[in-house]
């Protein structure tokens, strides 16, 4: 039976309850987080609950756990849950209140966390690579913040999939921002590129660990501002996010990517990135 936490309790998700007036149920007042593990060993729990805090201060939100209070219930958490393998999923609202614009005096925030197995990327993905579109960025002006607030974001994600692509690439003034659920990275003559940090899109941790792998690994990289007729003249696309990990986009509004199938550069950050994993599985990591 899967077990949660809520606000200090574990016990079974059928039987975790908040009230209708949580400001996260209301209003889309709150943050989350997403973290994989391996072999049950976070990955880089460190900077996801950096992350947590940056995201909480950007909404005025005092963290209602410590770094190492965090870490006790995550740990406590994966023990109570199936798989070494898994999906950690927590989010902090600004709690019950009666409905008001107004932040609540005092504020009691609602703190949950769930686990689930983590789902290994599909073999045809690995294969074929995916489908995505282009789409106008009508999101806010404050994607850095992991809002739990994702309504464009899901609108936007739900076009792709009617489109017939799993994912949507953003457009905000012609320049590349993120996916509707992922960061993006182009290659073009053997030089891997992603748009650079700023308001208009999360940091990503997977984002971070490629840029990271890519320095280690000798291959040229930047971040710089991608355009959409970048987007065009791609010889690979890919698609990272912490629990699908690197997706090679291989069709791009109907058109084939490069040669229309994942790219050498992809094959050798896949590479490097598994190692990667199988050094957090095996514990040799600080979190």
């Amino acid at each position: 039976m899967a077990l949660v936490y809520l606000n200090g309790e574990f016990l079974p998700l059928a039987q975790a309850k908040v009230s209708v007036l949580d400001r996260g149920f209301l209003f889309g007042d709150g943050v989350y987080e997403v973290i994989p593990v391996y072999g049950g060993h976070f990955f880089r729990l460190s900077l996801h609950l950096q992350r947590l805090e940056h995201s909480l201060q950007a909404i005025h939100l005092e963290n209602p756990l410590s770094p190492s209070q965090w870490r006790e219930v995550l740990q406590r958490l994966v023990a109570r849950n199936e798989g070494l393998d898994q999906a950690v999923y927590l989010q902090v609202t600004r709690g019950p209140a009666a409905r008001d614009h107004a932040f609540p005096q005092p504020v009691e925030p609602t703190v949950f966390a769930m686990s689930n197995p983590l789902k290994p990327l599909p073999t045809e993905w690995r294969l074929k690579g995916v489908a995505a579109v282009t789409r106008e960025d009508i999101r806010w002006k404050y994607c850095h913040i992991k809002s739990v607030a994702l309504l464009a974001n899901i609108l936007l994600r739900q076009e792709a999939i009617e489109a017939g692509a799993q994912e949507a690439l953003l457009l905000r003034d012609e320049q590349l921002t993120e996916g509707a659920a992922s960061n993006v990275f182009i290659v073009r003559g053997g030089v891997l590129a992603t748009p650079p940090k700023g308001p208009f899109l999360l940091s990503g941790i997977t984002r971070d660990l490629i840029l990271e792998l890519a320095g280690e690994g000798g291959i040229p990289c930047r971040e710089r501002v991608i355009t959409a007729w970048d987007l065009t003249q791609a010889d690979e696309l890919w698609l990272t996010s912490s629990t699908r990990e690197i997706v090679p986009v291989t069709r791009l509004d109907g058109i084939e990517v490069g040669s229309g199938k994942p790219g050498p550069l992809w094959g050798q950050m896949d590479i490097l990135y598994q190692e990667y994993k199988a050094r957090v599985r095996a514990g040799l990591y600080e979190n």
